[in-house]
């Protein structure tokens, strides 16, 4: 692999057997993939100046493994992703908590045996606990809609709590709605979890963090001599989409293409731009060992942000006398702006609108949209890295 900062003057598409739009995940995956598989000499040309996407991750000048780009937690239930991942990375134990400081309280989320107590006091929360046991059962999650569906005072009791507390102000910081405006299917997929387990991600039989980081994960994925990596490079300075035909830098390109961007930016929003939620992140380096218990705590009910990452508590690091925080603040993306957008908008016509993009990209048969802004979706890494599997296997087997 050879990364470099801009494209060479002698610069030469046809050299290559495919061109990848993005070093990110899906990026990263189809080229590994093709060029062990298939044998295929890979351009990667990402517009960031680093590789490894919104997953990238560097140590700051305290030695603080800090995620530029927000919390990254890798869990999966997919063991081909793992099977594939876990060859470029061993994985440090680290099973991701999070709490929700309700009015002062810290208590679990999702909403558990121990949260009820916090929220309804010893005595209540019990009852309350054992109502729900009698009704599903043990070590499970309950949806709210679930709840509300038993017509229970005490099930909606517990319902109506998690809602106010845990959902409505946090999701319309978040999404920026109002509460008439938040889709009620958003609602009723709010969970409790019915046992004593705190994790996150209860059920996830593989989980941890990248033992190095995850920027050495994305270096040795893109190690391989058939591929190179070109940095600050904006795919739309030398791509032309015709109805039919690619042409990289002036010319028809035959090769395969694999895109991770935003397909309105690839056509300069002509037909009006997708909408994405961004963030503005605030990191401070405080002057003691830990800020906060865990990784993660969502304010729920009070402060402008949404939530508090602390990097040493998810990274397991001892860096005596310093921490790193960071402090979300979401808002709607603008584009062309150099912000990220983070959230994709999934509601029915900004779908229809992705729809209207896709569909002229539909007839080349060498262009490839993969990743969560290509699809316009929400992906956890696990699943955009499946995508991207999928797809790789697709193009090999056409190749074959």
């Amino acid at each position: 692999m050879q990364i470099t900062s801009g494209l060479p003057e002698n610069f030469n598409p046809d050299a290559y057997d495919m061109i990848v739009v993005g070093a990110g995940y899906a990026g990263a995956v189809c080229a590994r993939r093709l060029a062990e598989n298939a044998g295929f000499h890979v351009a990667v040309l990402e517009r960031r100046d680093h590789i490894a996407g919104n997953a990238y991750d560097y140590l700051d000048e305290n030695g603080i493994l800090v995620h530029k780009y927000g919390p990254h937690i890798y869990h999966t239930f997919n063991e081909r992703v793992h099977n594939f991942l876990s060859r470029f990375t061993k994985w440090a134990d680290y099973q991701h908590k999070v709490l929700a400081n309700i009015h002062g309280t810290l208590m679990p989320v999702p909403f558990n045996h121990q949260s009820l107590k916090l929220a309804f006091g010893e005595e209540r929360g019990e009852q309350l606990f054992n109502k729900l046991v009698d009704t599903f059962g043990r070590d499970v999650k309950v949806s709210i809609m679930e709840l509300r569906k038993k017509s229970d005072p005490d099930l909606a009791e517990v319902a109506d709590y998690v809602f106010e507390n845990v959902f409505l102000h946090y999701t319309m910081k978040q999404w920026g709605q109002t509460p008439d405006q938040i889709d009620p299917s958003i609602t009723g997929r709010v969970p409790v979890f019915i046992g004593d387990d705190d994790r996150y991600f209860p059920q996830a039989p593989y989980q941890g963090m990248p033992a190095d980081g995850y920027t050495p994960l994305f270096e040795r994925m893109l190690d391989h001599d058939l591929i190179d990596v070109y940095c600050d490079i904006d795919a739309r300075d030398i791509f032309e989409i015709g109805d039919t035909i690619v042409r990289v830098c002036g010319k028809v390109y035959g090769g395969e293409i694999v895109y991770t961007g935003p397909l309105d930016e690839l056509f300069n929003l002509d037909l009006g731009a997708l909408p994405y939620r961004t963030l503005d992140m605030k990191f401070e380096t405080l002057d003691m060992d830990q800020f906060q218990p865990v990784g993660t705590v969502n304010y729920t009910t009070s402060e402008d942000f949404t939530r508090i990452t602390e990097f040493k508590n998810m990274t397991g690091q001892v860096v005596p006398g310093k921490t790193v925080i960071m402090k979300e603040y979401s808002h709607a993306y603008e584009p062309g702006s150099g912000q990220t957008p983070y959230y994709a908008i999934l509601e029915p016509e900004n779908r229809a609108l992705y729809e209207r993009y896709l569909e002229r990209v539909q007839d080349l048969s060498n262009f490839h949209p993969v990743g969560r802004l290509a699809e316009y979706r929400y992906y956890d890494m696990d699943a955009v890295t499946d995508s991207a599997l999928n797809l790789s296997d697709e193009i090999i087997a056409c190749h074959a």
